[in-house]
């Protein structure tokens, strides 16, 4: 096509000017002021006492309204109107809504597509950002602007021959309502769809079509299209196909059939695989760490996808606030070498907590990390608690990506003061382990741990039988492990699927002599969606412990239930066996469930939940006398998880009981 040319006269200049002083005004809440014209001789001979010259008539006249109450958008009104130009009912601020019809009986229009036009119309439009309210000249003004939006986005949207109309209605007593009165015409379809040079792809080129997503008879969607073209050039990279070239979309209407063929030209330029990784900028980690976390090796096809994967994975290690990575071609035509450049984070700090639980009392935690200490990713946390009920200083070691991609190296050192119910406990403890993580970003189906742990401790309880208070010594060494299979679908808040995780540690104590044994315990829950808004969530805990009598067993490492996370309306540790003094005994068994309704509605919850369990002396669980706890829970929901506070009631208390308890924490109870 070619563009016609025409000049523009004095009047036109003239009328420019007066648009644009329009604008200006606009902005200003103001009228708009028409250019004077000046005397030709000099300025400094003019007398500013005098008249100022008349102004010229620009044929630009202000809209009135017809004795219907409507003003036809661009109509010329008579001579006795033009008063009205400067007139106070053109000057005053009027408030109107906006009508779009036509789009609702749209032949071809599918809901999605409308909801969209209307969404983008909003987000655009030039009524819209008057907030409701001009003088008739200004809503005049952007009515003609929306107009024109309005027909582009449903050209836009396959409405090639679409026509907009613009009037503003004035209802008796009622504010002015500017409609865009809209026919959108026939949809155009897709007649044909070439993709020229993708047989260059070679096998790959069917992936490479599909990614597109059209076909034959659908709308001729610019929006539609644009995707398609996005997807094909990420397909590309997918596939190998580093440096490939998509052209920009053609398009060749034929308003007699109502339809266009399409052709995009694509260039693959070749499929590559990956190279070595190079460091651009600052050393913060070794080509080989990166090399680790890197899901990718090199002379495997190269592939955009794992690239991605490379740079959410470093800015996942808390040390890196920007990474960029590139694909460099080497001397080797087939291979592409990996440059990435890293912005350090902050590797420091400092955090702190406060919370309080019915039976536990208050709890003031504080930290101090460096998360790169010992390098490569080695974090340092210097950790206390000060509590009712426990007191804490340590120091934890996390290696995280040790040797292996998402391995995490683990050390500590905690001395700690307990003092609970059912016990009070000085102790040292030193552990070790390895773990596979999960986290937000990657929830992992399978992860496990392994370490070693030993413990020195002094602990004071009671003789069950007698109550008589006693204090013993324990050294004791443990082997814990465990697996989790992990199928919901959220890690903070899952509404669908099921965990089941295991956990066993063979124990060796030393108290008076040496003995064995084995502490095991199986932990299910299940995740239902019933509607859009509800959710029926139930958890199963079961536990034993194997090759010795609880009273021989040092009371830190007994079972114990009750509170938030085990049955809720019951206080910390308060479910179980009692000694004669009423204070909790622990047991070698366990069994709890909990069943809970998660309602939503928007960012806000209410969860109904029942709680039941018990401790056994036996071995095994009984399934005897079970404690049974109800309560409703309220939910908060943010974009890193929901925000929970539950309260709950115990349904068969015993004396010393509390009648209601309250918990607070982030994630859900399960």
């Amino acid at each position: 096509m070619k563009a016609g040319r025409a000049s523009l006269g004095a009047q036109s200049l003239a009328v420019i000017a007066l648009f644009c002083a329009g604008a200006r005004a606009e902005a200003q809440g103001t009228a708009p002021v028409a250019p004077e014209t000046l005397p030709s001789s000099d300025a400094a001979g003019l007398d500013p006492t005098s008249d100022m010259a008349p102004l010229p008539d620009l044929g630009v006249e202000w809209p009135t309204t017809d004795d219907a109450g409507i003003v036809p958008s661009g109509d010329t009104p008579s001579k006795a109107d033009k008063d009205a130009e400067t007139g106070a009912d053109a000057q005053a601020e009027q408030h109107y809504q906006i009508v779009i019809d036509g789009l609702d009986d749209a032949e071809g229009l599918s809901n999605e597509t409308r909801a969209g036009l209307r969404l983008r119309f909003d987000s655009l439009s030039a009524l819209k950002e008057g907030d409701g309210k001009g003088n008739i000249a200004q809503i005049d003004r952007r009515a003609r602007q929306d107009e024109e939006l309005l027909g582009e986005l449903l050209r836009a949207a396959g409405f090639y021959e679409a026509t907009v109309a613009t009037r503003i209605e004035r209802p008796a007593g009622g504010k002015l309502r500017v409609v865009l009165d809209s026919d959108p015409g026939t949809l155009y379809t897709l007649a044909a769809i070439d993709l020229p040079g993708i047989d260059a792809a070679g096998d790959r080129a069917p992936e490479v079509r599909k990614a597109l997503g059209l076909k034959i008879g659908d709308p001729v969607d610019a929006d539609r299209i644009a995707a398609g073209q996005a997807a094909v050039t990420a397909e590309l990279g997918r596939e190998g196909f580093v440096f490939a070239k998509v052209a920009e979309p053609e398009l060749t209407v034929d308003h007699e059939a109502h339809n266009a063929a399409l052709s995009m030209a694509i260039d693959p330029n070749g499929a590559r695989k990956f190279g070595a990784i190079r460091l651009d900028g600052d050393r913060l980690f070794s080509a080989k760490h990166i090399g680790r976390i890197a899901r990718f090796r090199p002379g495997q096809p190269y592939d955009s996808a794992r690239i991605e994967d490379l740079r959410r994975a470093l800015i996942q290690t808390g040390l890196v606030s920007a990474v960029t990575i590139k694909p460099v071609q080497t001397s080797d035509p087939d291979v592409v070498d990996v440059s990435v450049k890293l912005e350090p984070a902050p590797p420091r700090t400092i955090s702190g907590a406060l919370g309080y639980g019915t039976g536990e009392g208050y709890r003031v935690e504080a930290s101090w990390q460096h998360r790169n200490l010992i390098k490569p990713e080695g974090g340092v946390t210097f950790r206390g608690v000060l509590g009712t009920q426990e007191q804490t200083l340590g120091a934890i070691l996390r290696r995280n990506n040790y040797k292996a991609r998402d391995r995490v190296l683990t050390g500590q050192v905690f001395l700690s003061h307990l003092d609970q119910n059912a016990y009070e406990a000085r102790s040292v403890t030193i552990a070790a382990g390895m773990e596979r993580q999960t986290n937000i970003i990657w929830q992992k189906k399978w992860t496990w741990f392994y370490g070693v742990e030993f413990v020195a401790s002094k602990e004071d309880d009671t003789v069950k039988a007698t109550g008589a208070p006693r204090s013993r010594q324990y050294l004791i060494g443990a082997l814990p492990t465990g697996l989790t299979y992990d199928g919901s679908d959220d890690l903070l808040n899952p509404s669908k699927g099921y965990r089941l995780s295991g956990r066993i540690s063979p124990e060796l104590s030393l108290q008076g002599s040496a003995f064995g044994y084995v502490k095991a315990q199986v932990d299910g829950s299940y995740y239902q969606p019933v509607t859009d808004r509800v959710v029926m969530a139930g958890r199963v805990r079961l536990g034993s412990i194997l090759g010795a009598g609880a009273e021989r067993i040092a009371p830190t490492r007994r079972f114990y239930a009750g509170g938030g996370g085990s049955v809720r309306g019951f206080g910390y540790q308060k479910i179980g066996p009692l000694d004669v003094n009423g204070d909790p005994a622990g047991g070698r068994s366990l069994a709890e469930f909990s069943i809970e309704s998660r309602v939503r509605f928007g960012d806000f919850g209410v969860v109904p939940f029942i709680d039941g369990g018990n401790l056994y002396a036996a071995t095994l669980p009984t399934f005897d006398n079970l404690r049974y706890g109800a309560g409703l829970g309220v939910r908060y929901y943010t974009s890193f998880g929901p925000i929970r506070v539950d309260v709950g009631t115990p349904l068969n208390r015993r004396p010393g009981d509390s009648r209601v308890t309250v918990y607070v924490s982030l994630g859900q109870a399960f």
